[in-house]
């Protein structure tokens, strides 16, 4: 009669082990969370950088040269052909119409890059909507 091994777990069975999916997911939690306090701040520059950093976790995912990686080097050339990213401003300082049409688009462009990323996330299931392929719709 062979061995087998019992249905019941052995205190052994039962530690617990590093989860690095959650880890990332609170690394990608913090950062997006300071990616939304760069925004309120107007503060461009950390928010274009956080914005990498999530694309530093999430490209690891992403086949190389796939649609991931072209939409975000695409937007990165629109955000880099503006110029210098605007650094957070004190007050309401006025711009010029130049600027403020260059500011304008860079915080649209860096919305854009912001929900290309997140979407990304969601896809990889490491996000808040995340869909099974498996599941069937029940209404």
């Amino acid at each position: 009669m062979a061995w087998t091994k019992s249905p019941i777990e052995t205190e052994e069975d039962k530690l617990s082990k590093i989860n690095a999916a959650g880890i990332i997911n609170i690394t990608l939690e913090n950062l997006w969370k300071d990616c939304y306090n760069s925004l309120a701040k107007a503060d461009y520059v950390t928010w274009n950088r956080k914005l990498d950093a999530v694309w530093l976790i999430l490209g690891g995912d992403s086949q190389e040269n796939g649609d991931d990686e072209k939409a975000i080097n695409n937007i990165d050339l629109k955000i880099y052909e503006t110029g210098s990213l605007n650094h957070k401003r004190a007050g309401f300082e006025k711009l010029d119409g130049d600027e403020q049409a260059t500011t304008n688009l860079q915080y649209l462009l860096l919305k854009k890059k912001s929900l290309i990323l997140r979407r990304m996330q969601n896809k990889q299931g490491k996000g808040t909507a995340y869909v099974d392929g498996d599941d069937q719709d029940w209404e």
